[in-house]
């Protein structure tokens, strides 16, 4: 059964294309560990006409965008073992130290999901 990890994060717009930069490098690393597929995607048509929104959800500040993002594995063992070796690959260690992210990382929500449908 396929398996998701998930996160949704507020970024400035003024640092979209640096996080984006972060982004594909992350991407690769995981995809050259074993992941089955990884997207960020920023937020676009973020008014919601019924619910709240991802703006809302995010408590996004003025000037910031939403990005709303997952990567897929072929089951959550297969998760774990893919994200051991990720946060051991020094090319990710260089990326994520908190004072030079392009965003708030106490601000992003994570977790992990068991795909039910897959239509």
């Amino acid at each position: 059964m396929l398996y998701v990890d998930g996160y949704v994060l507020p970024v400035p717009k003024k640092n979209v294309q640096i996080y984006r930069r972060i982004a594909q490098k992350a991407g690769r690393v995981w995809r050259q560990h074993g992941a089955l597929e990884f997207r960020e995607c920023a937020g676009d048509d973020l008014k919601a006409p019924w619910g709240k929104s991802f703006l809302q959800m995010a408590k996004a500040k003025r000037g910031e965008t939403v990005f709303f993002s997952w990567i897929v594995f072929k089951s959550r063992r297969h998760r774990d073992r893919v994200n051991a070796r990720v946060m051991k690959d020094p090319r990710l260690a260089k990326m994520m130290d908190p004072k030079t992210m392009p965003f708030d990382s106490k601000r992003m929500a994570y977790g992990g999901f068991k795909v039910l449908v897959d239509a």
